[in-house]
């Protein structure tokens, strides 16, 4: 029996993906959580007493407070060789080659089967990768972002609307050294401003 843990801050999202592992007959479902710190904070309080702890974390990963990504590098770090499956409603390249440099071993959009899900978890618990073949393919097409991860996350930030003075309190620079950054992007991407930057950094995979 397969024991899995699951990491969701949509809880309609997290019951009904509980309910459909359940269902298999070598998976069982130990816990569900609505964030990456109750997903830590379970799994601390396991070590500590002792207790069976999950086979496999299932995290998702835009969660509300840290990411599905730093959720599982803290787990890992408490469990080594912890597998991890990490799925998404928006998958990018940057995002799986992050996941990928930090041990996880699977990457799957949402919009799975119940049966891939299942056969991710079974291929991830054995250590062996399971990776969406769409994003896969996005991946290596998308070849190398030339942006550096500062200018990555301003970027992003400058993606939402944000002013470069709310972009600069949120990354704890100076306005000015921001403007750098965001200017540096857009020479980059061969952009004319912050917000076609970030589009055409998406859809080049960079972001």
């Amino acid at each position: 029996m397969i024991t899995i843990a699951i990491a969701d801050d949509e809880a309609l999202v997290a019951s009904s993906l509980a309910t459909l592992l359940g269902l298999e007959e070598d998976l069982q479902v130990a816990a569900v959580c609505g964030s990456g710190e109750d997903m830590l904070a379970w799994w601390r309080k396991r070590l500590t007493q002792g207790e069976m702890r999950a086979d496999v974390c299932v995290l998702d990963l835009q969660l509300g407070g840290i990411d599905g990504i730093d959720t599982a590098i803290q787990l890992r770090e408490l469990t080594p060789d912890l597998p991890v499956l990490i799925v998404t409603s928006h998958a990018r390249p940057r995002q799986l080659k992050r996941a990928l440099a930090n041990g996880i071993l699977g990457f799957l959009p949402k919009t799975s089967t119940a049966e891939d899900f299942a056969g991710a978890i079974r291929n991830v618990y054995t250590g062996r990768r399971y990776i969406d073949p769409e994003l896969a393919a996005l991946t290596i097409s998308a070849g190398e972002s030339p942006l550096t991860e500062r200018e990555e996350e301003v970027l992003e930030l400058a993606g939402r609307g944000w002013s470069v003075e709310e972009i600069a309190a949120a990354v704890y620079l100076a306005p000015g050294t921001t403007r750098n950054y965001l200017s540096q992007a857009m020479g980059k991407v061969g952009a004319q401003n912050r917000f076609e930057a970030f589009t055409r950094a998406r859809e080049l995979g960079w972001l």
